[in-house]
């Protein structure tokens, strides 16, 4: 072989492992993409709407709106005011709680958007039991919740909630 030749089939060699170490750092990187992006499952998103439901029992408004982020929007079923901040939500279910609700899904659909949010859209209804009289109603409502992991810790962002139109 000559010197030439040598050359050649060093370069060709390396040219090789160069290429076989990019494409496996680029598989490596693909994946821990992946892993990164890889978002909750449906049915934990479905359980975050059991903590808010289980937060309303307590019946403390504080505990609701700890569920919520500092800079969340709430519109609310039963209040025509937007809540834009935790004093305004915290105010919109002092009012809310006072009805005891229990909320019960009645369709649900999920949407993972990536790693750290979701939406988790549909319709609900809430046994109402009037503080007065102690008659119980149900209201029906169509609901989004758009949550954000922050810090490690899933919070709701918006939260839209409307009566069905139909009654």
């Amino acid at each position: 072989m000559t010197r030439k030749t040598r050359i050649r089939a060093a370069l060709v060699t390396a040219a090789a492992v160069a290429t076989a170490a990019t494409v496996t750092v680029g598989v490596s990187v693909a994946d821990q993409d992946k892993v990164a992006h890889a978002g909750p499952t449906k049915a934990q998103v479905t359980k975050l709407f059991d903590n808010w439901n289980a937060a309303l029992q307590t019946g403390d408004p504080d505990k609701v709106a700890d569920l919520y982020a500092k800079d969340a929007v709430l519109l609310p079923t039963v209040s025509n005011k937007v809540r834009t901040d935790r004093a305004g939500i915290v105010d919109y279910f002092e009012h809310f709680l006072a009805n005891k609700p229990v909320g019960k899904k009645v369709e649900t659909h999920v949407n993972v958007l990536d790693g750290n949010s979701a939406i988790d859209t549909g319709v609900y209804q809430f046994t109402l039991t009037d503080p007065k009289s102690g008659e119980k109603s149900v209201v029906k409502a169509r609901y989004t919740y758009e949550y954000e992991k922050r810090n490690g810790t899933w919070l709701i962002v918006n939260h839209h909630s409307s009566k069905m139109p139909e009654g």
